[in-house]
């Protein structure tokens, strides 16, 4: 197994890795005890059947740049495999201010090729490489060196048995010409503007439970400070102030250390400091706030006139269609989004996209009374009417 730990070791593998069809990609991270993730380890592997073109990349090692890896992961020739990337992009977007493209993630292909929702690495390696897979150091702090060779072994293993998954997907999708599918379902995951938090949109992550301007401005100036403070300070938000706190001070609305000592949910480092003194700004901003300015609550679509019915029967005809499809039926679409459809809302599921060829024109048609559903034993077909 081969480690990285110098910058022209890692060049000269991004060099060669340039002219490959494809590389993939892994990461092991630590996050819980920082607001960003710390990159502890990259795994990468080359086209081919041993771990000959594998290899570990240490960022922690003194001295190593990732730069030729960032190159790498901007080269519009060499796909990147990952899977379940979200993590890992955004990893690299803050840490290397890239979005690797082209990208392909596998378990996003597994749910367009009928492999079920959110499908596991660990089944994949079972069912397309046929290989078992040690997952006994999944809770190991990677950021320990040195690294034993049991955890290189695990960690080697999230991208030699990817190739093999990648090739499978990649011929699967070109022979049913579901490749398009896959990319439409990308795009989120590869703009940038996905990984970027903007403290003053934080407040929408709260439970709130009222509807007075006040206090909502309170919240959002709260939830603005602790995002802020967080990022600066690279510290979870919770060592800041939990949502339940800043939800109290919303409502009882500090003015002084003497007030905020009063909370029963602060931690004690949010009642000194510098963290006590942005909490009582931040309330302080929000009691200034005028009230033309006050955020509204964010309010949950209105299904007073849900057809409960109709949403029965397209959550039975989203089953049909996904198994007749072959394809996870959480992809077409979501309970929420047949509730939305029962309630009215005919066009915004389907309006473009591969949904619409899969499942829209039959859900318009069963909408408007044109076909019923029958069942057959466990089957279910669309039939006129």
């Amino acid at each position: 197994m081969q480690t990285l730990t110098t910058t022209d070791a890692l060049a000269a593998f991004c060099a060669r890795a340039m002219n490959a069809p494809y590389v993939t990609v892994d990461t092991e991270f630590l996050r819980e005890r920082t607001y960003f993730a710390q990159l502890c380890l990259v795994q990468l592997a080359l086209p081919g059947t041993d771990d000959a073109d594998a290899v570990l990349v240490d960022p922690l090692a003194e001295g190593l740049s990732l730069e030729p890896l960032w190159e790498l992961m901007r080269a519009p020739g060499v796909v990147k495999v990952f899977h379940a990337a979200r993590q890992d992009l955004e990893i690299f977007h803050v840490d290397g201010g890239v979005v690797p493209k082209p990208l392909f993630d596998t378990q996003v292909a597994a749910m367009v090729c009928g492999f079920g929702d959110q499908v596991g690495y660990e089944t994949l390696v079972r069912k397309i490489a046929r290989a078992p897979l040690d997952k006994s150091s999944r809770f190991t702090d990677w950021s320990r060196r040195p690294l034993s060779d049991a955890q290189k072994t695990y960690a080697l293993a999230d991208v030699t048995h990817l190739r093999q998954i990648y090739e499978h997907l990649a011929k699967q999708l070109e022979r049913t010409g579901r490749t398009a599918w896959l990319e439409e379902e990308l795009a989120s995951l590869t703009d940038a503007s996905s990984y970027v938090v903007d403290p003053a949109e934080a407040w929408k992550r709260l439970k709130i439970r009222t509807n007075s301007g006040k206090t909502l401005a309170i919240a959002q100036e709260l939830a603005a400070f602790r995002e802020r403070y967080a990022q600066e300070k690279n510290v979870p938000r919770s060592r800041v102030i939990k949502d339940d706190a800043l939800m109290e001070l919303a409502s009882t609305k500090p003015r002084t250390l003497n007030d905020l000592g009063k909370s029963r949910l602060l931690l004690r480092e949010g009642r000194k400091g510098d963290i006590a003194d942005g909490l009582i700004a931040a309330v302080q901003r929000g009691l200034d706030m005028p009230a033309d300015k006050h955020p509204k609550a964010v309010e949950g679509r209105d299904r007073s006139n849900l057809n409960s019915a109709l949403a029965d029967l397209l959550r039975v005809l989203l089953k049909a269609k996904a198994e007749e499809a072959g394809v996870a039926a959480k992809l077409i679409a979501s309970s929420s989004d047949l509730d939305d459809i029962a309630c009215g809302d005919h066009d915004g599921l389907w309006a473009t996209g591969w949904r619409r060829e899969v499942f829209g024109e039959d859900a318009l048609r069963l909408l408007r009374g044109e076909v019923a559903l029958s069942a057959e034993g466990e089957r279910v077909r669309i039939v006129s009417v």
